[in-house]
């Protein structure tokens, strides 16, 4: 195996790459600057030395606590509860959500060997009930896997003094959230439901 090949192997892990994007890529950054190439690896290299999920919500953060956890300007009665960290950013670039966030780290999937234990439930649990929340979205995707993650968590939370929303119509069925455009997150988001 040459290197060529040898990256593209490895580009091919990615989501998304498929074998031709992957040896694409792989031949653009063989034409590329070097100084590029070094600052990309770099980079790569130092992620996970710098970035950190945050200690209360999950999001990733360069800082000890997060910047939704820390601002004085977010609603601290509403608590939407997303699969992964890129869903905070998706949903926050929106600008039609002011609340807090709290990061699963996935979803319930016992194919994959995924079950409530893998996740960040027990967290979100202790979060509800030492928290002054009015309302907790559950903006789980809206897949078989996100809709049983979200049936689970509605049942733990029965009984409590606390709406349980889900986002609502807007959203493709099978689709990933951290697709989805402004507009349509908008209208999931103010159709939302009680479950």
């Amino acid at each position: 195996m040459n290197a060529i090949e040898d990256l593209a192997r490895l580009i091919k892990k990615l989501p998304g790459m498929g074998e031709k994007s992957a040896l694409r890529l792989s031949y653009h950054l063989l034409k590329t600057d070097p100084s590029f190439n070094k600052a990309l690896g770099e980079r790569i290299m130092s992620i996970q030395e710098k970035i950190h999920p945050c200690p209360i919500c999950g999001s990733y953060t360069e800082e000890d606590i997060c910047e939704y956890c820390t601002s004085p300007k977010r609603d601290r009665s509403q608590l939407m509860v997303v699969e992964e960290s890129q869903d905070t950013v998706t949903i926050n670039q929106a600008g039609i959500y002011n609340g807090l966030f709290h990061v699963l780290g996935g979803a319930i999937n016992p194919l994959n060997g995924i079950g409530p234990d893998k996740l960040r439930i027990k967290e979100l649990i202790e979060r509800i009930e030492e928290g002054n929340f009015k309302e907790v979205i559950i903006a789980t995707n809206p897949t078989e896997e996100g809709d049983t993650t979200a049936i689970y968590i509605k049942r733990l939370l029965e009984g409590k003094d606390i709406s349980v929303t889900r986002l609502a119509s807007g959203l493709p069925i099978g689709g990933d959230l951290g697709y989805a455009d402004k507009t349509t997150l908008m209208r999931s988001l103010k159709s939302r439901i009680k479950i």
